[in-house]
């Protein structure tokens, strides 16, 4: 401990309702790739934001290099030498990545300057960026290099990453991990948290396991299972979502040549889009971030009705209708981004059940909020989901990611969707509220429903879907049945080459180079 660079000792943070960080202590040694594991409402981002300086915790010490280390606010944590990527890109798409970096700095350098440091540290990293493009026109890997580069260039002794593969595909993510190697080798510490167990395997020297805000297990995940370590998390046995043998039945939704542009000056516009889903099929969509994903639901849910083509619902034109209306005939959908589109941060969970559960819950009636009804709609969402939060008052913004997506997932299929469109359903969640959240989507299939998964995760999609299909700038691959996909036709459909020949190898390789 008197050589680590970083020692928490007995660090306890409570909320109302709840302790986040009961007693914590451990250690991170110099140079170390240090995992942070627990389930989502475990205490890991109350830990983490109390190292960064954006909580101050009730009782305990820190000590950096063996001195007492409490910073006051972020802007103290960087000039010890203690730097984060957060889990959600906190930059502005219509600036630069110069202009990007400069904000996120105390004291930045001129933008010459800055310009040629930003390209001397990211092609030093792998990471190689253009200071002088605009950050909308970037993909997700690329902003996820614009937050990291903007880490390095303070030159930081310990580097904490939240979810930081979340966004990227398997190329970028071993671009990732060959810098984090990188900085590990050169002296520079790294506390990551992850839901994907064995990229924790493959990258970390060492974890601290966190259960209901105490260190339950400390272990070398190099010498563990994906599964050892899940069930450390959670406790206990680690549920497989299971899928019993059903069969599909009528057509339930139709979408003909859909095209929609672009939302703003950025986004991706949709082109020619076509797909069907039948009842009690689950259809996966996959592709990188940024090919039309938000777009594309955007489309299916009526927030934005498309100029071009038709959507069926039980053979109903639904094309122009907006989403109460299609909410009301049983198209129901939850988008990718938690905070501020599926649920308003500063509004209760009651509040949050309101704002989609009106019109299938009748909650109001003759323009009259029907409170105790939607405070009873919210309870049973808590209940059937085990969101951990300390009831249906608390605010939305005040819980765990992965609780706010078992809220907003619950509060959907608690309706009972004839069709239900979800956009990266398991996003930040650990692997038990994963598995658990996979298993709703199973069972709903099962009654009837159809279902449009789209996600990032292959191995997601690959375990719940009955077809797949991929988006890439904007266009939609044709629909293959999912058993039996290997990962080259599924990266060459992920790649927009629909057409061409999977046996052709050197095609392959391009593609997923």
């Amino acid at each position: 401990m008197t050589d680590a660079l970083l020692t928490l000792d007995g660090l306890t943070k409570a909320y109302p309702g709840v302790v986040a960080n009961d007693a914590v202590s451990f250690a991170i040694q110099p140079g170390e790739v240090h995992a942070l594991l627990g389930e989502n409402g475990a205490g890991k981002s109350t830990l983490v934001k109390t190292i960064y300086g954006l909580v101050k915790p009730d009782a305990g010490k820190m000590f950096l290099h063996g001195a007492p280390f409490m910073p006051a606010n972020p802007r103290a944590a960087r000039a010890a030498g203690v730097a984060m990527v957060f889990q959600h890109f906190s930059l502005f798409d219509a600036l630069t990545v110069a202009e990007n970096v400069a904000l996120g700095m105390d004291d930045p350098p001129g933008q010459g300057q800055l310009g040629a440091r930003i390209r001397e540290v990211s092609e030093a990293y792998g990471l190689p960026l253009d200071p002088d493009r605009i950050v909308g026109e970037l993909s997700a890997g690329e902003r996820q290099r614009v937050e990291i580069v903007r880490c390095l260039l303070q030159n930081p002794r310990l580097l904490i990453m939240d979810e930081p593969t979340s966004v990227l595909t398997p190329q970028e993510v071993d671009i990732l991990f060959k810098t984090l190697r990188k900085l590990a080798a050169e002296g520079t510490s790294i506390l990551y948290i992850s839901h994907k167990l064995e990229e924790i395997r493959s990258l970390c020297e060492h974890a601290t396991v966190l259960r209901l805000g105490q260190v339950v297990a400390t272990c070398d995940p190099r010498e563990k299972t994906a599964r050892d370590l899940a069930e450390m998390m959670v406790g206990s046995a680690l549920h497989v979502p299971e899928r019993e043998g059903g069969e599909t039945g009528d057509m339930l939704l139709e979408v003909k040549r859909l095209s929609l542009p672009a939302p703003g000056g950025f986004g991706t516009p949709l082109r020619d889009v076509s797909l069907s889903v039948l009842s009690g099929e689950i259809l996966g969509i996959g592709g990188v971030a940024g090919n039309g994903q938000d777009e594309l639901l955007a489309a299916l849910s009526g927030e934005r009705p498309a100029p071009s083509g038709s959507i069926l619902l039980r053979q109903r034109d639904i094309s122009r209708l907006r989403p109460n209306a299609r909410r009301a005939l049983g198209l129901l959908a939850a988008p990718e981004e938690r905070l501020g589109h599926a649920a308003a941060p500063e509004m209760s969970l009651t509040e949050n059940a309101l704002l989609t559960g009106d019109v299938r819950e009748r909650l109001s009636s003759r323009g009259f909020i029907r409170w105790g009804k939607a405070r009873e709609f919210a309870a049973r969402v808590i209940e059937a989901f085990d969101v951990r939060t300390p009831g249906p008052d608390t605010a939305a913004g005040a819980l765990s990611g992965g609780n706010l997506q078992k809220f907003v997932i619950g509060r959907e299929i608690l309706q009972k969707p004839d069709v239900f469109v979800v956009n990266q359903p398991t996003w930040g969640v650990d692997a038990s509220a994963a598995a658990a959240i996979r298993q709703a989507l199973l069972d709903l299939a099962q009654t009837g429903a159809g279902v449009v998964v789209i996600s990032q995760d292959l191995d997601e999609l690959m375990e719940i879907a009955d077809h797949f299909t991929a988006l890439n700038e904007g266009r939609l691959a044709p629909i293959r049945p999912a058993r039996g996909l290997t990962i080259e036709e599924i990266g060459l459909m992920m790649g927009g080459a629909h057409d061409m020949d999977v046996a052709d190898e050197a095609a392959i390789a391009e593609v997923l180079a």
